[in-house]
């Protein structure tokens, strides 16, 4: 049994999806569209959007959607777990690009090097870092 994530977007998935390359921690390995090679269309609007996407990098593994009637992404986060603070950081200031920071990096009471953040498409993230120097 493997626990992964789904993200569920209701128009933006792709640009996303993009976003997330550009940070560095992975690409699309699948992809299909509403619509197109015999998927379903549950409205117009929704024609080209993704329907189902698979997002894999090193040690990274979720799925992606546009849904129209999805729900804005509250009451989770994704969090990443590192042990290089220069990483660390680097990935936080690239998601936080757009979106807002609600705890800036720092080290925490419970002794790690830790930020969370909303990005531009709504996702919560958190980088919690063991390393002490």
């Amino acid at each position: 049994m493997k626990l992964t994530n789904y993200l569920f977007f209701t128009t933006n998935c792709e640009d996303a999806l993009k976003f997330y390359t550009k940070c560095g921690f992975g690409a699309v390995a699948s992809m299909v569209r509403h619509g197109e090679n015999g998927m379903p269309l549950r409205t117009e609007s929704m024609r080209g959007k993704i329907m189902h996407a698979h997002f894999t990098g090193p040690n990274v593994d979720f799925y992606a959607s546009d849904n129209d009637d999805a729900e804005p992404m509250r009451g989770f986060a994704m969090i990443f777990m590192l042990d290089d603070r220069g990483q660390t950081e680097v990935l936080f200031h690239k998601l936080a690009e757009g979106g807002q920071i609600t705890t800036p990096l720092g080290v925490q009471p419970w002794g790690d090097y830790y930020g969370k953040l909303t990005d531009k498409f709504g996702v919560q993230w958190m980088l919690n870092c063991t390393s002490k120097t």
